[in-house]
This record gives C-alpha cells, structure tokens and sequence, in this order.
C-alpha cells in the first residue's frame, strides 16, 4: 500500500487506537492497520474503521470514564 501522506510504501501492521468522547477515552489496541515506512502515517482499511466504529459505540453503552479494548479480542 501507498502512504497518502509522502507516496512511500506503508507496510501491514498493528497500532492502538485512541479515541477522546469527552467524557470517555477508548483505548483500542491490536488494531491492523498499514504503516507508513517513512512518515509512519497509520492507514485503516475501510472494514478496520468499521469495526473501530462499532467497538467505539459499544464502550459509549458503557460510559466508562476510560476503556481499553483488544481489537483482536471483539472484532
């Protein structure tokens, strides 16, 4: 894959995600994602944000002040 950033090669990968509600922080972690060899932009497949969005909305039904979820665990 093809940073969109710089135009070098992003490499596949994993990565923690984070996400700020305001009143709730989601930490994911294990996220695959493509990872930039030069500027390490972090790229998603278009079914990772999916699944990134559901676990989002499954720890805002829990209200949380701070989450951290294995993405390998529930997607």
């Amino acid at each position: 894959m093809i940073c969109m950033e710089c135009g070098a090669t992003a490499e596949k990968g994993y990565t923690t995600d984070v996400t700020d509600l305001g009143n709730c922080l989601v930490i994911i972690r294990n996220v695959p994602c493509y990872k930039c060899q030069e500027c390490n932009e972090v790229i998603y497949t278009a079914d990772v944000v999916q699944h990134l969005e559901k676990i989002v909305e499954m720890a805002k039904n829990l209200m949380q002040e701070v989450s951290i979820i294995d993405y390998s665990k529930v997607a």
